[in-house]
């Protein structure tokens, strides 16, 4: 490996920083919409994930304030700021693929963001710390 890595290795890593601040962001909107506003979500199907609407707001809102916190550590090139942005991408999918029924639109576009960020931070994680 070069001591100089491709721009586009740092524009992934930067991307997936970026889109950790904007998923945590995501997060933390809807799980305070949820809490103040229970009816504001309403749930399209009977699936097998059955929450109050309070319950996944408190999700959404813890979910994404740690999402935020590794997005910013992301930036300062730590080890643990990628592990952890991992983990989290991956349970923020998860999470957003159980909210399929209450929001389908967000929850998609959640899933999505979250598989990206995995892939940037997987293949290009360790680029960022040279900046």
């Amino acid at each position: 490996m070069s001591e100089h890595p491709s721009g586009w290795a740092m524009g992934l890593t930067a991307f997936a920083g970026l889109m950790m601040l904007m998923l945590g962001g995501w997060w933390v909107i809807a799980g305070l919409v949820a809490i103040v506003n229970s009816d504001f979500y309403v749930v399209t199907q009977d699936w097998i994930f059955q929450f109050s609407t309070t319950s996944w707001g408190w999700i959404h809102l813890i979910l994404g304030v740690l999402v935020l916190f590794a997005g910013i550590g992301l930036f300062s090139g730590a080890v643990w700021a990628r592990t952890v942005g991992v983990i989290l991408a991956v349970i923020s999918g998860l999470v957003a693929f159980a909210w399929l029924p209450w929001y389908p639109v967000w929850a998609i576009l959640f899933v999505t963001l979250s598989v990206f960020t995995v892939w940037a931070l997987t293949a290009h994680g360790r680029d960022i710390a040279t900046i």
